[in-house]
């Protein structure tokens, strides 16, 4: 399909460049066939849109503040966000540089943090790859403790178009913010570059409720990856092409899949995450295992969903994989149809915005 046929036209002023108040206060869209039409209410009303047996399948990853900002010694500014993993033939971590031009092996960056010891903090750049990504290591620390040192001297990985709409250097009550709110509140482990946005709704208030009504939970994870933001520059959509990105499905959460669809409940993945998690591993949950691996899965308008019943999911880019995933799901028309009726109605859109349930 060409990727024109994703575009729709979103107000600037309807870009959400922080969160909701408190996390359910998001107002909430639902599209539901069986009604044919849509419903107008709010996260905090998600009990009464599903019913006991249903399971919401959560991603549990949990973020990095893989972003860090840098001086060169001459003076000018290098912003890395840290991606992955180099692995045993590369030690260090792979990461988005810019500008990244200039930057050679050997050269070392001052981090710039508010940290009061941490004024001699350096990252190296170990090598630089064919596509622009550099192999970077924080100076002095051991690879096993390059995740702590992030959370450490990182900043939250926020979408670019947030700081854009914000319009100016990160306040440290935007720091701080951000580090409250752009994570999950059942975030365990992993090594996210991006939040796992739909699950950012939630509250243990909320979970207790649907669990008081019947209604199940099971965790997968996916380490989201700079692949489900990057631009779809391709004019046809099967063009672009989707990095890898680890996902991990265990026993125990496939028993619950497995016991929820044999008792006739839904299951309704939150994000666009937990749905490439479940059909990525879609056959082997229901031959009665769990799954871990990296997927490459690219979800677009024709899929056929083996697991999927239901999505909670935030109001996505235009022109972008995650708006084709959605539209593969609920068909195309329909979601372009609510996204304006969203639009007019001034719904807040991205990460930081309102979302849709999608039954």
């Amino acid at each position: 399909m060409k990727i024109s046929e994703l575009d729709y036209d979103l107000p600037d002023r309807l870009i959400a460049d922080r969160p909701a108040q408190r996390r359910q206060d998001a107002r909430m869209l639902v599209l539901d066939r069986a009604r044919q039409g849509l419903t107008h209410t709010g996260v905090g009303l998600l009990p009464e849109w599903l019913r006991a047996g249903d399971l919401l399948v959560l991603n549990d990853t949990r973020v990095l503040a893989a972003r860090v900002l840098t001086r060169k010694e001459s003076g000018g500014a290098v912003e890395f966000l840290f991606v992955e993993e180099g692995g045993p033939d590369h030690p260090g971590w792979w990461a988005m540089a810019k500008p990244g031009r200039r930057l050679h092996s050997g050269l070392r960056c001052k981090v710039v943090t508010t940290e009061a010891d941490g004024e001699g903090a350096e990252i190296e750049v170990v090598e630089r790859r064919a596509d622009g990504m550099v192999l970077v290591c924080p100076v002095g620390v051991p690879l096993s403790e390059i995740p702590a040192w992030l959370n450490r001297f990182g900043r939250m990985p926020l979408p670019p178009y947030i700081r854009k709409r914000r319009g100016r250097e990160d306040s440290p009550e935007d720091l701080l913010l951000d580090r409250q709110r752009y994570q999950t509140v059942f975030a365990q482990e992993g090594a996210a570059v991006a939040a796992p946005t739909a699950g950012l709704h939630f509250t243990p208030e909320l979970i207790a409720e649907l669990d008081r009504r019947g209604v199940g939970t099971a965790r997968v994870r996916l380490d989201v990856g700079p692949g489900t933001f990057l631009p779809v520059k391709s004019e046809r959509l099967e063009d672009h092409p989707i990095h890898g990105e680890y996902y991990r499905v265990d026993a125990a959460a496939a028993a619950r899949i497995r016991q929820a669809r044999a008792s006739g409940g839904r299951v309704i993945a939150v994000g666009t995450t937990s749905v490439r998690t479940l059909e990525s591993a879609a056959a082997a949950i229901l031959a009665g295992t769990g799954q871990e691996g990296v997927t490459e899965l690219f979800i677009t308008p024709g899929f056929r969903f083996q697991l999927v019943d239901g999505i909670l999911t935030n109001f996505h880019l235009p022109r972008s994989t995650l708006l084709a995933l959605v539209g593969a799901f609920s068909g195309l028309d329909r979601i372009l149809a609510a996204y304006r009726e969203a639009i007019r109605l001034e719904y807040r859109f991205y990460s930081y915005g309102d979302c849709m349930l999608l039954l």
